[in-house]
């Protein structure tokens, strides 16, 4: 099986790569990886992945993948595969930030570090892993040497703890190689296929292709890859790393390129987020237990909110955010695909179509966001405890008059049996008061509750809260009234906590690990299909002409605060408040 992976200047989301507990050994496999990608020296870099695994007869899988090199280890480790990786372009040198400031979890695809290497040497553990190799794929000069020095001085025993790490590390490095080629160049993708089937040999050949790199280069390598690299005797396929395109209009028109060379069981459009483990655990939490589903209706849920908090800005990489912002950053995607689980309806089966239908569903059944409906703002230079924090205009790469917005807060409604008028509110912004992901889902008020004038006239003191925290600190609570014990009734708010540190003493894998394995596998229930991706754009595409067309000036907060008014506003519109903004939020 072969991953190739192209990287985009600003990277890919920075992540840690961890181990992924739990997963099956296959059978033995022999791997050749090489994957594209632009980095900053040796923190920020593309692959590409080769790897070969016999099934009953012999069989070989080649990756290409340019980003999260934690997930391809695990599966690596599976499939007995080697990962290279690769310097940055010089081309894009500046377009990557600084290694000292804070990783990026969304946004522009962030870099990513050589940290994700720690996890490729739980590869070497593996004594089947003899025909596992990696090829690093990018514009930049670099010998073999040369990238396996790079690559060593991140590798760690955090995987696997035991004895001989450093003759585990040592045999891996030396199934690290490297090509140089452009990403246009059919030719250099002919060179590069020779070398993966020198290390394939005479198995059947799966390669995989991860494309994290600019929109405008995608059609260029898919083409490429397809007509000179494509496997000859096995499945082709191909990860697509956002933005996939900017409105309903360049989405569609990526989409017909991308299936000139491609069909659409061969794309596989990747969310990170879809992977994070308590996402994931949103239809388990939902459909295995019989306390939730009953209640999932707008007979007993009063709101929901998603909610996407970063504690620092754009930090000298405004450059690429400008021209998304966080709408499409991250609302229409991350967020909209959460709502998308947490409201379809219950599918026939979890075979991925099924779930994708009901997807589907929801987000046709919900109208397009009007301007009314939503809330910009923009963070501005603020001086806290001595120090000054700059604004986003303040970022060297950002144009001075930009309107861009760095926060957006929205109400959506979903206009079906189940959802009608509940209203689903999304919140995400840029140098806000903490970092935090979560879905709070609060209940109606108990129709004449006896105990209400323990809460006075806020009836909200008293509503039943389900909390789903996706990061950090992953955790599922529900906020309960109970009375407090002592002579008297004296009522308490307290929270029945799932926290999944203390419940659990595995380590939670990457979201990249859990995605890139079922990419492996042919596992599409985590990825996005084109007509759902249509039905997104089609949601926030009219409200992101409007903004752009009447350059519509967001509302101004400070950095590090809990961002504009006018969100308080727009929740107060539908009798909402924000959950993750009472003081109980921060006890839990």
């Amino acid at each position: 099986m072969a991953l190739s992976c192209m990287r985009c200047p600003a990277g890919a989301t920075a992540v840690s790569a961890r181990r992924a507990a739990g997963l099956p050994t296959p059978a033995p496999a022999a791997v050749s990886s090489a994957r594209c990608g632009f980095g900053r020296s040796a923190a920020a870099a593309g692959w590409r992945i080769d790897a070969v695994s016999p099934q009953g007869d012999k069989m070989e899988t080649s990756v290409n993948i340019a980003g999260m090199i934690g997930p391809l280890l695990q599966k690596a480790k599976q499939l007995v595969m080697l990962m290279l990786k690769l310097p940055m372009d010089a081309a894009v040198e500046n377009t990557v930030k600084p290694d000292t400031l804070p990783k990026a979890e969304n946004g522009a695809p962030s870099e990513i570090t050589l940290d994700n290497f720690e996890d490729l040497s739980a590869i070497s553990k593996n004594d089947d892993s003899t025909h596992f190799t990696i090829f690093g794929y990018a514009r930049s000069k670099m010998t073999d040497a040369e990238l396996r020095h790079m690559v060593s001085k991140t590798l760690t025993c955090r995987i696997d703890k035991r004895e001989n790490c450093s003759e585990k590390m040592e045999e891996f490095l030396k199934r690290c190689f490297y090509h140089s080629g452009q990403y246009d160049s059919e030719e250099n993708f002919m060179e590069l296929d020779k070398k993966l089937k020198q290390h394939e040999g005479s198995r059947v050949s799966n390669r995989l292709f991860y494309l994290s790199i600019p929109p405008n280069i995608f059609l260029d390598v898919v083409k490429c890859a397809s007509k000179s690299a494509s496997s000859m005797n096995g499945w082709t396929r191909v990860i697509v790393e956002k933005p996939f395109g900017r409105d309903s209009e360049s989405s569609a028109a990526l989409t017909r390129g991308l299936k000139q060379y491609l069909v659409e069981d061969q794309i596989f459009r990747i969310d990170h987020y879809l992977g994070k483990e308590l996402v994931e655990n949103l239809s388990v939490l939902r459909f295995s237990n019989l306390v939730f589903e009953p209640l999932w209706s707008r007979q007993y849920i009063r709101n929901v909110q998603l909610i996407f908090s970063e504690d620092f800005g754009t930090e000298g990489r405004g450059g690429y955010f400008d021209g998304y912002g966080i709408i499409r950053d991250i609302m229409q995607n991350h967020l909209l695909q959460i709502l998308a689980l947490f409201a379809m309806e219950t599918p026939i089966s979890l075979e991925a179509e099924d779930i994708r239908n009901e997807k589907v569903k929801v987000l046709r059944s919900m109208k397009p966001l009007q301007l009314e409906d939503v809330v910009m703002g923009q963070y501005k230079s603020h001086t806290k405890g001595g120090m000054t924090y700059p604004g986003y205009t303040d970022d060297k790469t950002v144009p001075k008059d930009s309107v861009t917005p760095t926060f957006a807060a929205a109400a959506l409604f979903i206009n079906n049996a189940r959802w009608d008028g509940v209203p689903f509110l999304m919140k995400a912004g840029k140098a806000l008061h903490t970092k935090r992901a979560e879905i709070r889902v609060q209940f109606r008020h108990v129709p004449g509750n006896l105990y209400k004038g323990s809460f006075g006239t806020d009836l909200d003191r008293a509503t039943n809260e389900l909390v789903i925290r996706v990061q950090p600190d992953e955790a599922i609570y529900l906020k309960i009234n109970n009375k407090i014990p002592g002579l008297g009734m004296r009522l308490d708010r307290s929270n029945l906590n799932l926290h999944y540190a203390a419940r659990y003493s595995k380590e939670i894998p990457d979201a990249y690990e859990r995605l890139l394995l079922d990419a492996i596998e042919g596992e599409r229930r985590l990825f996005i299909r084109s007509d759902e991706l249509d039905a997104a754009w089609s949601l926030f595409t009219p409200l992101l002409k409007e903004l752009e067309e009447k350059r519509i000036a967001p509302e101004l907060y400070p950095y590090g605060s809990r961002g504009p008014v006018g969100a308080h506003y727009l929740a107060a519109k539908y009798n909402v408040r924000w959950g993750d903004l009472s003081a109980e939020h921060y006890k839990a």
